[in-house]
């Protein structure tokens, strides 16, 4: 049983037993569900019901929410944020932990032909209360490193969970595919990739001095927010080493199915490595 059927079980098991006490009662006005309510409070269709009481324009409000995932139109209960905001906010911020503190399911990597290793870190707890051991591979993942990839690839890629294993579920499978075929097609080496547990974005410097590539790409779950926890980023960098500066990195964002799309975020990576490889220069040193 899924996670939400096995909650709503719950619910109606308690509810029940509280009815047959008489510790609960339905008011007598109570009207039964209708077919079009929503069971789910953070689902499209219902995000799309506007909570606004008599706006002035109707179809501007509508256009400005269709242009954005911000909360527009929400209304107000008195001098508070109605029952149906606050529980979505609720909800949405749920997201956002679990996001953070999940891991990233063990069949996919493998659904993909990416072995795992680990950071220094351990576990997601090191991981949060730890930045700098997220930044250097463990002992034993620099050694499987070296046994199981290609060295001095042109271009190195690695997936990392980062802050958000629900950024990773949502789009690796598709976006992968797409940037090592487009790749391969310019003719370029794409080293072995591979997943990182406990990832940061540095950690990218270490796979360079490691295995010699030439560029290397992480694609990494980035830290969620209330609008969406689906949200992946691919940090990029020339000839790294650990310690570079953050400028010499180049970063394409907001990667999700409300952004870029996985499928078009490969395509794009794709010219935008090769123009680094181009012009052997990342970060502010690109040359747009």
């Amino acid at each position: 049983m899924a996670e939400p059927e096995r909650i709503a079980a719950i619910v109606a098991e308690v509810m029940a037993q509280l009815r047959r006490t008489g510790s609960v009662t339905l008011p007598q006005n109570a009207q039964p569900r209708e077919e079009g309510d929503c069971d789910d409070i953070t689902s499209p269709a219902c995000r799309k019901i506007s909570l606004l009481d008599h706006p002035q324009d109707p179809e501007a409000l509508e256009r400005m929410r269709g242009r954005t995932t911000a909360r527009i139109g929400v209304g107000r209960a008195g001098p508070r944020l109605k029952t149906r905001t606050m529980l979505t906010l609720r909800a949405d911020h749920a997201q956002a932990r679990d996001a953070v503190f999940a891991d990233v399911n063990s069949a996919l990597p493998e659904k993909l032909g990416m072995f795992t290793v680990e950071t220094r870190c351990g576990d997601k707890n090191t991981y949060l209360t730890r930045p700098d051991l997220g930044r250097r591979l463990s002992d034993k993942a620099v050694e499987t490193l070296r046994q199981r990839c290609t060295p001095t690839p042109d271009v190195q890629i690695f997936a990392s969970d980062g802050l958000s294993s629900t950024a990773i579920e949502a789009n690796l499978e598709k976006i992968l595919p797409a940037l090592t075929d487009g790749l391969k097609a310019k003719g370029l080496t794409v080293g072995t990739p591979f997943f990182l547990r406990f990832g940061r974005v540095a950690a990218e410097d270490h796979v360079a001095e490691i295995l010699g590539a030439k560029v290397v790409c992480v694609l990494i779950g980035e830290r969620p927010g209330l609008a969406t926890a689906e949200s992946m980023s691919a940090y990029i960098v020339y000839n790294s080493y650990v310690g570079i500066p953050e400028s010499k990195r180049t970063v394409v964002s907001n990667i999700h199915k409300d952004g870029i799309s996985a499928v078009e975020a490969g395509a794009y990576l794709t010219e935008v490595i090769c123009k680094i490889l181009e012009q052997k220069a990342s970060g502010v040193d690109l040359v747009k």
